[in-house]
């Protein structure tokens, strides 16, 4: 019976943990923002810094390693071979790395910069340009390098070091078998705490995407009740998808998702302003680059920064949020590909990807708004973001055939971050085993979705939000740490393949 608990400690620690936390967001839930939000500003205020530096050393770290001698390493032995073919291999990962979010921001992050710019005035043509500047920064290179090194670092020491699927295991450089101990299963249970409520966070927002899509396309009453019941079927459906297992459920989904993504980005490109667009591609990639250190490393330390502790360091705090459950699900689908590989198919391709789904979405929508002069349309989707992809869809031609895609590319990736997480937590909290059992999958899914619901219900979904960034703070100095043992795994990776060959030559 002892050993038992000691089995299971991770998860009935961090079962404990959530349960405790949603009392205090249901019943105290002034005085949990109150709490948030102290901890939150002074983060923000105080140690921005710390986002703004880790974050610029990850995006240099996974360049670094994109090049380096580490490059022709394999996750794995040196017969394995990829699990899941290239296309859905680039589809889970960026579901899994972005997914709803994308969607949800690529028209309304745009426009709200050109109202609302990080410098200059508002509404004019320089504002468009920076509009667009910033929102590459925001979803390229630094979200994926934070992926990237925490999925490669997991990947190694899980297929190549033969360590549980744990975030401890990472660590076994720097603190040895105490990974198995105290210490490690402290870090694994911060983990799932963290994941468990970063995910139910965009489970809650998904909701309010979703009903707001119905609302426009279906007209169905956008209330609490209706987003209530979005979670409950889309429960059903990821549990349903859950028991097909990973090369299935969501490999499926994702696929998916991907063939709708790529038919809406080319109907855009028909019926958009299509010139527009591939000018805006160009262009903006242009000043990304050549403005990316001083973007990378902007703070304003003389006052006026309030845009990027509302937006960057927002950004960065968000994604660092994600990374346990976004890189533990990355490392479980990318056995058998080199260092090389993954770093190009991690970062990379998804940077590119992004970039032109912003181009596409975000040209577009700014198109709209700068030719036609419309401050009261551009002043509403910044006001109103869960609704922005679909007031858009409303002024382009085939609107509400963009519209139903639109609606159901937000469904497929809402079910999909929900699915992935659940094998992500079910990893985390048996120990690191590959493939978890569906009895705590399930249970990790309806909890999840427990807790999304009951936060929308007691009107605590932006506290939890804010207590998620929070925890990133901790987790990006954990993070920092995590690259100096992979640096230092990586060179003792290569010291015995070195020995190997010099053993077989000799012989």
């Amino acid at each position: 019976m002892i050993g038992k608990l000691k089995e299971n400690s991770v998860f009935i620690i961090s079962l404990i943990l959530t349960l405790l936390f949603i009392i205090w967001g249901v019943f105290f839930t002034e005085n949990l923002t109150k709490v948030t939000n102290i901890i939150y500003n002074g983060t923000i205020n105080n140690l921005g810094w710390i986002y703004i530096g880790a974050t610029f050393f990850f995006v240099v770290f996974s360049i670094y390693l994109l090049f380096s001698k580490f490059g022709h390493i394999r996750l794995g032995k040196a017969t394995d071979r990829p699990d899941f073919k290239t296309p859905s291999w680039l589809a889970m990962l960026f579901g899994a790395g972005m997914g709803i979010g994308i969607v949800y921001w690529s028209v309304a992050e745009p426009v709200t910069h050109f109202t609302t710019p990080p410098f200059g005035e508002g509404y004019t043509i320089d504002s468009a340009n920076t509009a667009m500047s910033y929102t590459f920064f925001h979803w390229g290179l630094h979200p994926w390098a934070i992926y990237t090194v925490i999925g490669l670092a997991l990947a190694f020491f899980q297929y190549n070091k033969r360590l549980p699927a744990a975030i401890s295991s990472v660590f076994y450089p720097l603190l040895g078998d105490r990974i198995h101990g105290p210490l490690g299963k402290t870090i694994d249970i911060l983990s799932v705490f963290a994941t468990v409520f970063g995910i139910a966070t965009s489970l809650g927002l998904g909701a309010l995407q979703v009903t707001a899509g119905m609302h426009s396309i279906f007209n169905v009453p956008n209330t609490l009740l209706v987003q209530i019941i979005v979670i409950v079927v889309a429960t059903i459906i990821f549990l349903i998808s859950i028991n097909t297992g990973l090369e299935k459920g969501i490999q499926y989904l994702s696929n998916g998702a991907m063939i709708i993504s790529f038919a809406i980005l080319l109907l855009l490109l028909i019926v958009g302003p299509t010139l527009t667009i591939i000018k805006v591609f160009f262009n903006t990639t242009g000043m990304y680059l050549n403005d990316f250190i001083q973007m990378s490393l902007r703070l304003k330390p003389f006052g006026e920064g309030e845009w990027i502790a509302s937006w960057t360091l927002f950004y960065w705090a968000w994604w660092i949020a994600w990374a346990p459950f976004v890189g533990m699900f990355i490392a479980r689908i990318s056995r058998g590909r080199t260092i090389k590989e993954f770093v190009i198919g991690v970062l990379i391709v998804p940077t590119l990807g992004t970039c032109i789904w912003m181009s596409i979405f975000g040209g577009s929508a700014l198109d709209m708004v700068v030719h036609s002069d419309n401050h009261a349309l551009a002043e509403y989707i910044a006001d109103n973001v869960s609704l922005a992809i679909f007031t858009f869809f409303e002024h382009l031609p085939l609107s509400s055939f963009l519209s139903i895609l639109g609606f159901a590319l937000v469904a497929i990736y809402y079910v999909t971050v929900a699915d992935t997480a659940t094998f992500v937590l079910g990893m985390l909290s048996e120990g690191g085993t590959l493939n978890p059992s569906n009895k705590i999958k399930m249970t990790w899914g309806i909890i999840q979705s427990a807790v999304a619901s009951v936060l929308l219900i007691s009107g605590g979904l932006e506290v939890l939000q804010t207590a998620s960034i929070v925890a990133a703070l901790p987790f990006a100095i954990i993070m920092l740490f995590m690259s100096y043992s992979l640096l230092k795994g990586l060179k003792g990776e290569l010291d015995v393949q070195r020995r190997k060959s010099r053993g077989k030559n000799n012989a």
